[in-house]
């Protein structure tokens, strides 16, 4: 009977550890399905940081690479019109001085200032290699520096009733609408005696492109001096 007893007590035992023995497999396989998942979700993290640093490093190369690209084209450009300019002699350079002449005072109504007119062929007066002279202002042929000057004379009596003289040399181009005052000088008058006169000259170095346009602008028509070609004038050459 005790042997009985005993072997009915195991097979008992054995009967009653099956279902856990069962239940231990499935958390360890519950377990091991954990870690690899999170095994997989820190390897997919790391592959999309590496990538988002690859890129982000990429960027900056890319603009750099961009920038210099830029500025070698600028520079060749730029060297391509100095290649250019540099292979003209003194003769063959565009240039052009033109003098004054009796002005059309219709061309004063408005809020602008006026656009003085200007003697090209007679006296001092010419232009030389495609530096043309059309509609009051000087057409740029070539592009590269320019020396750009002009003198405005202005005279008038004590009943002008003006305080202050202005001439103004403008830029006009295809690419922008309004013009632009590469130069300007403004004069203070005093009163001396029962006529007065005043001279201003401007003068510099521009930069300019194939098709600008040069004219001069003045604050009165009326007063500028045309008496002589030697007192009011204006031009440009290539450098």
């Amino acid at each position: 009977m005790e042997g009985i007893t005993e072997i009915t007590l195991e097979e008992t035992a054995l009967g009653t550890n099956q279902p856990s023995r069962t239940h231990l497999r499935e958390d360890l396989r519950r377990i091991r399905c954990a870690v690899l998942l999170c095994l997989l979700s820190v390897l997919v993290l790391a592959l999309l940081t590496a990538y988002l640093m690859v890129g982000t490093l990429r960027a900056p190369s890319s603009c750099a690479a961009q920038v210099t690209e830029e500025r070698t084209s600028r520079f060749l450009k730029q060297r391509a019109v100095a290649t250019g300019t540099d292979a003209l002699s003194s003769a063959e350079k565009p240039r052009a001085h033109l003098t004054v002449k009796r002005q059309d005072l219709a061309n004063t109504v408005g809020n602008h200032l006026p656009i003085l007119q200007w003697e090209d062929k007679r006296g001092l007066a010419f232009t030389k290699n495609k530096l043309n002279y059309s509609s009051s202002a000087l057409v740029i042929p070539v592009s590269g520096d320019y020396y750009v000057y002009a003198q405005v004379t202005f005279r008038g009596t004590t009943e002008s009733k003006t305080n202050s003289v202005t001439e103004i040399i403008t830029k006009v181009t295809d690419s922008y609408p309004e013009p632009t005052q590469l130069l300007t000088g403004i004069k203070t008058l005093s009163e001396k005696g029962n006529s007065w006169f005043q001279p201003i000259y401007l003068g510099a170095v521009v930069s300019l492109e194939v098709g600008d346009k040069l004219m001069v602008n003045v604050s009165d028509i009326k007063l500028v001096d045309y008496t002589k070609e030697d007192k009011t004038f204006f031009g440009a050459f290539l450098l």
